[in-house]
């Protein structure tokens, strides 16, 4: 599967990119992979507060506390579970520090129920989110994505084409750059399909306890592997 996404990677390198005023859209996989030492606490300042709420997704910043409901135009989200991880890791030139993880329930307005349709038939449901910050050390451009690939220690794996957020965190990183946002994964996802509503049920009673994150590779402006994918397990 790595060397499947990495060869992907490199097409959507070789396609381009689009992008917006804080980051630049492009997904990409990674390759090998080992486990990522965490470094110290981050210096960087905190993104969270320079944070524009998401356009498809219910703001969560005031949700710091289990049991906390937050309702806006978008829908109403309950904080289910939180971690401030806060710890950052290297992958090559590239910093990604992982500020926090929460586990969420949501019910969306119903102008929002199309845009979730494509990943779920239910009309609520649980995700798991983190908030990342990205930085490239180097005063060259790289290509990176935080998060190629997530698992749950209930057995449930997405790739990054289910992200719900889409803040546009994966590609091209200028040197010096930095860019910051959310990422998340709906959980337990039903397709609407009736030979598959025991194995949701089932999987429902399972409890989340931990993810496990991994990156893409890291790349150069010629599409060259620089770095490896790296993985980052938090546990609540």
């Amino acid at each position: 599967m790595g060397r499947i996404l990495s060869i992907f990677v490199f097409a959507i390198m070789v396609a381009g990119c689009s992008s917006n005023a804080s980051t630049e859209k492009q997904h990409a996989g990674g390759e090998k992979t080992v486990k990522a030492e965490p470094q110290s606490t981050s210096s960087q300042k905190d993104s969270t507060d320079d944070y524009q709420p998401n356009s498809q997704v219910t703001d969560d910043r005031s949700l710091l506390k289990v049991g906390q409901t937050f309702s806006d135009d978008k829908g109403k989200a309950v904080l289910k579970d939180i971690k401030q991880v806060n710890k950052t890791y290297k992958i090559g030139d590239v910093e990604l520090t992982v500020k926090e993880m929460k586990l969420i329930h949501l019910r969306p307005d119903y102008s929002m129920i199309d845009y979730f349709h494509e990943l779920t038939h239910d009309e609520e449901f649980d995700f798991v989110k983190v908030f990342v910050d990205i930085k490239n050390t180097s005063t060259k451009k790289v290509n990176v994505a935080p998060i190629a690939l997530m698992k749950t220690n209930t057995g449930e794996t997405f790739d990054w084409n289910k992200d719900i957020y889409l803040e546009e965190l994966n590609g091209e990183l200028e040197g010096g750059a930095e860019k910051f946002g959310n990422l998340g994964f709906i959980l337990n996802a039903s397709s609407g399909h009736a030979h598959d509503k025991a194995a949701d049920a089932e999987k429902k009673t399972k409890e989340i306890k931990w993810i496990e994150i991994t990156t893409s590779d890291v790349f150069d402006h010629k599409h060259k592997k620089i770095s490896d994918a790296q993985k980052i397990k938090i546990k609540f």
